[in-house]
């Protein structure tokens, strides 16, 4: 199959006319937007998040439309697997964060630290875990900000 594509004269002069466009270049960027957050996707996500599968509440915890208290809810979740979801999720609130820097499951833990989002008194906290590989995350996380004030600064 070839990765050539071929576009009609037609085709052509849209692509040409949008080049010249403000206006239609935005239109044609709106278009592919998505949609504005409803109150019934909201209560989407709801439903989802108290959905007996774990899947599906694994969605509503990667979601970032997904409620402050959903979240709260999501991180006691019995699974890991959703708690993972909520602990790498940057829109999930720091009050949540902080609550599972303390999680008794180690990946869930490991994946607070890489939140960009984490507090820093979760991080410091996580610091001083006693799994090795959170300590090693949090230690890269902390070298690549260090690194990034040296780039800063010179």
């Amino acid at each position: 199959m070839s990765c050539i594509r071929f576009n009609t004269p037609a085709q052509m002069r849209q692509l040409d006319a949008l080049k010249e466009s403000p206006e239609l270049a935005n239109q044609a960027v709106a278009a592919f937007l998505s949609p504005a957050v409803t109150e019934s996707k909201i209560a989407r996500l709801r439903t989802m998040a108290a959905d007996r599968r774990p899947q599906i509440r694994e969605s509503a915890a990667l979601n970032i439309h997904t409620p402050a208290e959903v979240f709260s809810t999501l991180a006691r979740d019995t699974e890991t697997s959703v708690r993972v979801c909520v602990a790498r999720n940057e829109a999930t609130p720091c009050d949540v964060l902080r609550m599972l820097a303390t999680d008794p499951s180690e990946e869930v833990r490991s994946w607070v630290a890489i939140n960009y989002f984490v507090p820093a008194d979760a991080m410091e906290a996580l610091a001083h875990d006693p799994s090795e590989r959170v300590r090693q995350l949090v230690a890269w996380k902390t070298s690549l900000t260090t690194e990034g004030q040296l780039a800063t600064t010179s």
